[in-house]
């Protein structure tokens, strides 16, 4: 099982940017899905977050502005960007809880990508 990132970026600020994340292997459940990020000398916050249900958590400062969602299909979650700003600038990570055939439950990091917003 793993998680695979795609999208980010270079983006002038007030520009949108679209990330996916696509979940592969042969699994039996996949829960909760989110976006982490980290800015450099900070450390790794959450960013939204999405249930099984589609129960939705942002963090406060993209509130409005990012919109996460999911395809249970294609296992895949989605983080959508708009109106970014500098400080949005970090490297995000995706997190899924995935229950994987003949494994334990365990919560899996996707490669980070980068988003960087220019003022």
């Amino acid at each position: 099982v793993q998680l695979q990132a795609y999208g980010g970026g270079v983006v002038q600020a007030g520009g949108s940017v679209r990330l996916s994340c696509a979940a592969s292997g042969i699994i039996l459940s996949l829960s909760d899905m989110g976006w982490y990020r980290q800015a450099p000398g900070k450390q790794r916050e959450l960013v939204a977050s999405v249930t099984i249900g589609g129960g939705t958590v942002y963090a406060d400062a993209v509130k409005g502005r990012f919109t996460i969602s999911r395809d249970h299909a294609k296992n895949t979650a989605y983080l959508q960007m708009d109106r970014l700003k500098p400080e949005d600038t970090a490297v995000y990570y995706c997190n899924a809880r995935i229950t994987p055939y003949m494994l334990g439950t365990n919560n899996y990091w996707g490669p980070g990508t980068q988003v960087t917003v220019s003022s």
